[in-house]
């Protein structure tokens, strides 16, 4: 079996015959802007651009395709037909639910006005007895709207915290959901990009939520239509916004979420940890042992599902 890897010291090492590598299984690495020449029989998609994916979903002989990434619409697009699709969303889950709940805790404790105050060399303390914009999670009710893996994994998370927990799936009723959003005190978006997703929360979604509330974007940036966000945020119909992801993505330098004080922004990095490429390999090795076991490995995408 001969298989296409991305060019990185983590994933050479699967060439070694030791316990980090995958015996009966020839590689070659690509690169941006670089293939090798040859059929193989599957290719693990990670860290290049889209020309290069789609030169390599084009390979001769291509069975399978491992993408290294939980969204899989800039893969489906050029998809060769009967060839197989696995994702890697157990890859991202855990490190995602953090990054959610990481900001959401920050603001609530309104650690981005602090920050704020800190360049400018001020002494913010908030009014006593209390400041109602500082609370914590606790009697929260956190909506996720979208509750697969990453939404079981911070709904882990939040238990400590005292939050009350309650998912949307695709197959939750419109009445049930509204009811739902209409009760949150932060909404997070964990839903991927789809026909039927894109532009999702719109101005008619924003205002059916409880005023103050605070948005949770760690999904597609295209979930969110950004001008009725940036009309809820000014209004105050919403508390503020975590966006690690935005529409346009990238943010250009010019776009007023930029200067919103009640906005917190992190540019897509949500997943990335210091050990994200060699998790990225070791699953790589799991993946094909797996294959050449004769065994199914996880992620498959079901033929028609967008996600």
């Amino acid at each position: 079996m001969r298989v296409l890897l991305p060019d990185l010291p983590e994933f050479r090492a699967l060439s070694q015959h030791d316990e980090h590598g995958v015996p009966g299984v020839t590689f070659d690495h690509y690169r941006r802007g670089h293939l090798p020449d040859g059929e193989a029989d599957g290719v693990v998609l990670w860290l290049t651009d889209a020309a290069t994916r789609t030169a390599l979903l084009a390979t001769p002989g291509v069975k399978w395709v491992l993408t290294l990434t939980a969204g899989i619409e800039h893969v489906q697009a050029h998809l060769p037909p009967g060839v197989a699709l696995f994702n890697a969303s157990r890859l991202h889950d855990r490190a995602v639910a953090v990054h959610a709940l990481s900001g959401m805790l920050a603001a609530s404790r309104g650690l981005h006005r602090f920050r704020d105050a800190q360049r400018r060399h001020h002494w913010d303390a908030p009014a006593l007895p209390g400041d109602s914009a500082l609370t914590t999670l606790d009697g929260a009710h956190v909506v996720l709207w979208g509750h697969g893996h990453i939404g079981r994994n911070l709904e882990e998370l939040l238990a400590p915290h005292g939050a009350h927990v309650h998912g949307i799936r695709s197959t939750t009723p419109e009445g049930e959901r509204d009811e739902l959003l209409a009760q949150a005190d932060w909404v997070v978006l964990l839903l991927p990009s789809t026909p039927d997703t894109r532009g999702i929360v719109n101005a008619a979604t924003l205002r059916g939520l409880k005023r103050g509330a605070w948005l949770v974007n760690v999904g597609r940036g295209n979930l969110v239509v950004t001008d009725d966000l940036l009309n809820a945020l000014n209004s105050g119909q919403l508390g503020g916004a975590i966006l690690d992801v935005t529409d346009p993505e990238p943010l250009p330098g010019e776009h007023p979420l930029w200067d919103q004080p009640n906005v917190i922004l992190t540019p897509h990095i949500a997943s990335t940890t210091t050990d994200l490429v060699a998790r990225g390999a070791h699953l790589t090795r799991d993946f094909l042992i797996d294959l050449q076991q004769g065994h199914e490995p996880d992620g498959r995408v079901t033929a028609g599902r967008t996600y």
